[in-house]
């Protein structure tokens, strides 16, 4: 499913209000534990027409327009949290609530893209009633793409926090690290915020040099993913190494080591004991994947 986010249309309060009366507006749904799946055979999220209940109800954030789908159709998001019990139950009616991890690893990928944009700027809301720069209570403008002061008129858009993750190779070997609270033994490529003034590739060596005192050179880009986590965008790089011993440096994990490829292959197979990898959802396991692809031995070789 494609969509068109509206961006010309959605500051039309007048264009807005139709969409919200239109019989073929259809409201997904989300709160803080996660997303409404449908128990149909194929799991989509939930879309229901928007009752006039739900408008009633609705927390301050209101319907949040979404965009527009294939057919011209509207589709708002409504943040669960914010609803009266009753309405609420009928959303859970033949649906149930998933948490975004899961939701990602059974969703198709325009579905899971639809569900971290609606987690994401739900999100955005929920922690932005006030105005960041005098303190009033904000107002939701462009049916929910921004929210405007009425005090000092400055405009606050959904912030995006940029991560840089990166596979680090030397010489047939990943460089992995694990976080405490992980289930043992997850490991999982290196990653870490973009700081001010920074490019990418900056961020890249500052980061793997950081977290594992290793020097990592000559990073390329590979791949990004949304990371509503809560309003992250993972911007996925490879990068070389000389190789080393790897030390913990910031406190950001509790383990980092070099893995080597048959250690990878077994824990890629779900067969390895020493090592397991991230979820497949996840941008990580795509470069490990990826990588394992170029590297792995094929079945005549062995």
């Amino acid at each position: 499913m494609s969509l068109d986010r509206a961006s010309l249309l959605r500051g039309d309060p007048e264009w807005v209000a139709d969409r919200l009366q239109d019989p073929t507006t259809r409201v997904l749904v989300a709160g803080s534990e996660g997303v409404m799946l449908s128990d149909a055979s194929e799991p989509i999220l939930t879309r229901q027409a928007l009752e006039p209940d739900t408008l009633r109800s609705v927390a301050v954030a209101g319907p949040i327009l979404l965009g527009l789908v294939e057919d011209g159709a509207a589709v708002f998001a409504v943040d669960l949290d914010g609803l009266e019990a009753a309405v609420r139950e009928r959303f859970a009616h033949g649906a149930r609530l998933v948490s975004l991890r899961d939701a990602g690893a059974v969703l198709s990928h325009a579905e899971g893209g639809l569900a971290a944009y609606l987690v994401a700027l739900l999100n955005w809301h929920r922690g932005h009633h006030f105005c960041a720069n005098c303190g009033a209570r904000s107002i939701v403008a462009e049916a929910g793409y921004s929210r405007r002061c009425p005090r000092c008129g400055v405009v606050h858009f959904p912030r995006t926090d940029p991560v840089v993750i990166m596979l680090v190779e030397n010489e047939g070997r990943l460089l992995l690290g694990r976080r405490a609270g992980w289930p043992h033994p997850r490991y999982s490529v290196l990653a870490g915020f973009v700081s001010p003034g920074e490019s990418l590739e900056e961020a890249v060596a500052r980061e793997v040099r950081e977290e594992s005192g290793i020097e990592a050179y000559d990073p390329s880009f590979v791949t990004s993913q949304p990371w509503p986590f809560p309003a992250s965008l993972m911007l996925g790089f490879e990068a070389r190494s000389a190789g080393g011993e790897p030390k913990l440096g910031d406190g950001e994990l509790e383990d980092v080591r070099w893995f080597t490829l048959e250690a990878v292959c077994a824990a890629s197979d779900d067969d390895g004991a020493e090592l397991r990898l991230p979820p497949r959802v996840s941008i990580a396991r795509f470069l490990i994947e990826r990588w394992l692809a170029r590297n792995r031995p094929s079945a005549s070789a062995r």
